[in-house]
């Protein structure tokens, strides 16, 4: 068994409120082993074989056991290190301000484009692509930020969730447990 996480989206904003331990007992109920949870955001550690099919099942969880509308992005520790070490951007920004947006798929090329194309002139974030994900240094902070989540995923043309290097390294911390 490898240890995975499901970095869930939506969870605890915009009315999707659930309690960590109301997760647990879902994932558990579920058949999940040795689950556990890291901050209140969405973040699942669990025991499994691999994420082949285990996404789709998490959505069907979360939508038939606590009635939410979501998605999972499932890693591996290494996948996790592997998001931060194709990251340029955490060399020279905030842990706290560099994102990493793990998507559900690979976008194109052509969308990772466009999507840096609509965003000129809109606010000084940088971008970078990365293996399905985006990373994003939020230099003024995400709450001031134009570049939402659904400016994202309507150009990449896919669902994501977002983590800062702080949270995704607080992960692996407890991944290693």
């Amino acid at each position: 068994m490898t240890r995975l996480v499901a970095l869930l989206g939506s969870i605890n904003v915009g009315g999707n409120r659930v309690t960590m331990t109301e997760l647990r007992d879902a994932f558990e109920a579920a058949g999940f082993a040795n689950v556990a949870t890291v901050t209140a955001s969405g973040n699942v550690l669990f025991d499994g074989a691999g994420a082949t099919d285990v996404e789709a099942r998490i959505a069907i969880l979360l939508k038939d056991n606590l009635g939410i509308e979501s998605f999972a992005a499932v890693r591996t520790i290494a996948e996790l290190q592997a998001a931060l070490d194709e990251n340029p951007l955490t060399r020279s920004g905030d842990p706290k301000l560099v994102h990493t947006v793990f998507l559900e798929r690979q976008p194109d090329t052509s969308a990772f484009d466009q999507l840096e194309a609509d965003h000129t002139g809109r606010g000084p974030e940088k971008l970078a692509p990365g293996t399905k994900a985006l990373h994003i240094d939020y230099v003024d902070g995400v709450g001031n930020s134009k570049l939402t989540k659904q400016f994202i995923e309507r150009r990449l043309g896919c669902r994501g969730t977002a983590r800062n290097v702080t949270s995704i390294r607080r992960i692996m911390e407890k991944m290693k447990d």
